[in-house]
């Protein structure tokens, strides 16, 4: 591993880090990590797979299995499982689409799970840290506050979506709860090897092969790995399903996380991002990875 990230390091200079959001923008661009959580129970990582960071988008798969766990198929009657062919923040398909997201991990249906957890949880955002603490089995994930703090007070796009929805009467907690929720959920800390660790349930068809828990069932592991091919990696989803052959969730703080069916999950993480709002150097290391070690799904 520490080839290939060697290998890409230095291409972070061809991407850009996540400027409309200035806590993000302040993270040092040449930081690049890569680990591999296997099954079996082994972590290996390379680089500054230690290195703790803001997961952003990553953590829209916490909260949507948490939604799933609590509404069952309910959920999709409020959000679709199509993938966008738009801006991950598009307020244009929102309004033609009346008020229903067209999948859970791009903003707007990310905002809509976020209501349901509001409105299901008394204390919802204790409630997704505890949750990805205990995947991770591991409790020094924390919530940055500073992130946190950042995309409250830039997320006007975020709250034009909500209050979207909410006209729609598709957002049932305030608007504000709503995102507070999300931001924090953004705002969740954690490295390379914690990540990978955490998700390891969706490579094991729902269950954490570290402690048996049943974490969600078969078929909505597959729903989620489906989601994550379909629409994952924003509008770059195609290519990737098409290049590297694997579900995986990015976010804008640098992360990508790909699920290895029956063998594990990979994360790289890299601050700065391509135009699609991918980590440059992250792809590069997956993709190359995947392709070494023969792991495409297709």
């Amino acid at each position: 591993m520490s080839n290939v990230l060697n290998k890409h390091r230095a291409k972070y200079l061809e991407g850009k880090t996540a400027n409309y959001i200035p806590a993000l923008a302040q993270v040092n661009p040449s930081l690049a990590g890569v680990a591999i959580a296997t099954i079996d129970g082994d972590v290996v990582g390379a680089g500054d797979s230690r290195v703790p960071f803001s997961i952003q988008s990553v953590s829209k798969i916490f909260g949507l299995v948490m939604a799933m766990n609590r509404l069952g198929d309910d959920l999709w009657q409020r959000v679709h499982m199509e993938p966008s062919g738009q801006a991950f923040n598009s307020i244009i398909q929102l309004e033609w689409e009346k008020g229903i997201p067209r999948n859970p991990v791009i903003n707007a249906g990310a905002l809509l799970v976020a209501d349901v957890l509001v409105s299901h949880y008394s204390a919802s955002k204790l409630a997704v840290l505890n949750y990805v603490r205990r995947l991770a089995d591991d409790e020094s994930v924390f919530i940055d506050n500073a992130v946190f703090e950042s995309e409250l007070k830039h997320g006007s796009r975020n709250a034009a979506l909500t209050y979207l929805m909410k006209s729609f009467d598709n957002i049932e907690a305030s608007v504000p709860e709503v995102l507070d929720h999300y931001f924090t959920q953004c705002a969740i800390t954690m490295s390379c090897e914690q990540l990978a660790k955490s998700m390891l349930f969706l490579a094991n068809k729902g269950k954490n092969p570290c402690t048996g828990e049943r974490v969600c069932s078969k078929k909505d592991a597959h729903r989620i790995n489906a989601i994550l091919s379909t629409s994952g990696m924003y509008d770059q989803s195609g290519e990737f399903a098409f290049s590297v052959g694997l579900p995986a969730k990015s976010g804008v703080g640098g992360a990508i996380v790909a699920i290895v069916p029956n063998y594990g999950v990979i994360c790289a993480w890299s601050p700065p991002l391509n135009g699609f709002g991918n980590s440059v150097v992250g792809k590069h290391i997956i993709a190359d990875l995947a392709e070494e070690l023969g792991l495409s799904i297709y």
